[in-house]
Formats: structure tokens, sequence, C-alpha cells
């Protein structure tokens, strides 16, 4: 596994200004790179696997950003020997502590430019779902788990975990949850409803803690956030 650089090594192309803002901007400013750390929040994910959730992205794109990521000490890089050669990539406590970043970026973008899917947007649920960390954050009280089944590309299901502890959630990505608390299902069409501008959720089969799916749903809900900030 790769180390950590205490200090990452400097950019190729700097904003050359003495600032926190802009030192952080060397590292995460690029186009792709806060969109990996997102797509890494749930877990460790193997290349083809990373080009698969990040539509538009070139081989060679993913492949010099990911060495970048890494050399930073954002990532960590674990091979296995294996046939065929297996490579998983995984966040560093650096990387994870952009969580609240961007759930910040989130709530602004929820303010100021969410809306219906447009032509020819890529819809991936599970971007939402994994934005989670940073961007939910239920009452301390409040703790289980959520067991999720949506829709992926291709139409293929995908299964993501929420748990919620201590006003903190974090997720997992297509494990198994006999133990959760509540689950909630729907077909793409249903989840696009439900995360969308109208909050519709009628579409959604839940069952369980109705508390705790309305906390977390709220929390990856535009409604949700307007609501919060105006309690």
């Amino acid at each position: 596994m790769s180390a950590i650089a205490a200090f990452p090594p400097p950019k190729r192309h700097p904003y050359d200004q003495w600032s926190p803002d802009t030192r952080a901007l060397d590292l995460v400013g690029d186009k792709w790179t806060l969109l990996i750390v997102r797509d890494l929040a749930a877990g460790p994910r193997r290349f083809v696997e990373l080009q698969r959730v990040l539509p538009g992205i070139s081989t060679e794109q993913l492949r010099s950003r990911l060495n970048r990521m890494v050399a930073d000490g954002l990532l960590t890089r674990q091979r296995y020997r294996e046939v065929p050669p297996r490579v998983d990539y995984e966040l560093t406590e650096r990387a994870r502590d952009l969580m609240p970043v961007l759930g910040a970026l989130a709530r602004w973008g929820y303010e100021w430019t969410w809306g219906p899917p447009r032509d020819g947007e890529d819809i991936d649920i599970g971007a939402l779902f994994r934005l989670a960390p940073g961007l939910v954050h239920p009452p301390k009280s409040l703790r289980g788990t959520l067991a999720i089944a949506a829709t992926g590309k291709g139409g293929k299901p995908r299964d993501y975990v929420l748990h919620a502890r201590d006003g903190e959630v974090t997720i997992e990505e297509a494990r198994d949850a006999p133990e959760a608390d509540a689950r909630v299902s729907g077909s793409q069409a249903a989840w696009v409803a439900a995360l969308g501008p109208d909050r519709d959720r009628r579409g959604l089969d839940v069952t369980g803690d109705r508390r705790l799916v309305e906390a977390l749903l709220d929390g990856l809900s535009a409604a949700g956030l307007r609501n919060s900030a105006a309690a």
C-alpha cells in the first residue's frame, strides 16, 4: 500500500499564491478530483468501477488523476496478486476530510442549480447516496441502519447501506444488510422523483423505521435542507 505523504508535492500548475484556499485548490481543483473522492466514499473501488461511475472521463484522464491523487496523499493504491491483476483505490484520512466540503458544495447546488434531469444527463442515483457522509447530519439521538435498493446503470440493481450514529452517516455499497432497521426500494424513476425538487416519495417502497427513513432522505433532498435551515 502506498504511503501517505506528510506534505503533498507541488502541483505542476499551481496557483502560486500563499493562501490556504489556493493550496487546497492546488490539490482538488482539477476536474474529476472531487468526484473521485465522492465515488470512493462508500469504500475501495477498482479502476474499472471508477470508470463506470464517472461518465465522460477517458481511460488516460482517470489513470493520470488517480496517479496524481496517490502522490498527493489523497488515495492509497493496493495491488493484489490475482489474474487478471487487481488494483484497489481507497481514500486516505486526508481525502475523507473533504466530505464536508462536498456536502457544502452539494447544498449550494441544491439551493441554486437543482432541477429535473436534463436531456442527455447521466443519472446515477448512487452518486447522491455517496454524498451522505458529508451532506446528511441527522439528530445525534437517531441511530440505525437503512438498506437502499435502487436501479443503477443499464437497469442493474444497486444496493446501498446507510448507517446513522452520533449525528453522522456512513455508507457502504452493494452489501447485504440483514440487520437493517429500515428498507427503501424503488425504480430509477421513483428515486429521481424522491430526490428531485418535488421530493415525491410515493413511488418508493418503505418498510421498517420510518423516522429513520424520513431523516436520512430529508438530508439527501433540497426540500429537506431548506426546511432544516428554516428551523
